[in-house]
């Protein structure tokens, strides 16, 4: 069914302008990777630079799978979302490329960088362990969004 169908049942497309200011209030999602098998699929703490950029912090420890396919991919997916009530949600798909970000810019990035609803087990693996600042540049997006109840359910309310 397309997003246009869906309308029928309340759900439109977001507008760019809702979109950023969406990415802009969030802070976790699922990052998407390609395998051989079924997609690695991760909850990521983000930060978006207000355009078309997504920020991530890889701890990286001895090995990490995440690095691994994250440096093979040609594409990735990030899919960041948000469910009130079952009549009022948001749901943002983002395609993109991802790439570790220079050693040379990563101090400008951090230096605006804010991650918040980083769990605390995360931020005491980062200071005991390597990390990496990775960067999903958005070639993509897909959103719609669901708010207040569905047609023929106001009537029936009031």
């Amino acid at each position: 069914m397309t997003t246009e169908a869906l309308r029928e049942f309340g759900m439109v497309p977001m507008t760019d302008e809702e979109i950023r200011g969406f990415l802009s209030s969030q802070s976790v999602g699922v990052l998407g990777l390609p395998t051989d098998g079924a997609p690695s699929m991760r909850p990521m703490s983000f930060w978006f630079d207000g355009d078309d950029r997504l920020y991530f912090l890889y701890v990286l420890g001895d090995e990490s799978r995440k690095a691994e396919l994250s440096e093979q991919a040609e594409a990735a997916r990030f899919l960041v979302y948000r469910a009130e009530t079952r009549f009022n949600w948001r749901s943002v798909l983002l395609t993109g490329t991802i790439e570790a970000v220079s050693e040379a810019d990563c101090e400008a990035v951090e230096d605006v960088m804010e991650v918040a609803g980083r769990p605390d087990a995360l931020e005491q693996a980062m200071g005991a362990s390597e990390t990496q600042l990775v960067e999903f540049h958005i070639t993509d997006r897909t959103a719609i969004k669901h708010l207040g109840l569905p047609p023929g359910f106001e009537s029936a309310a009031e």
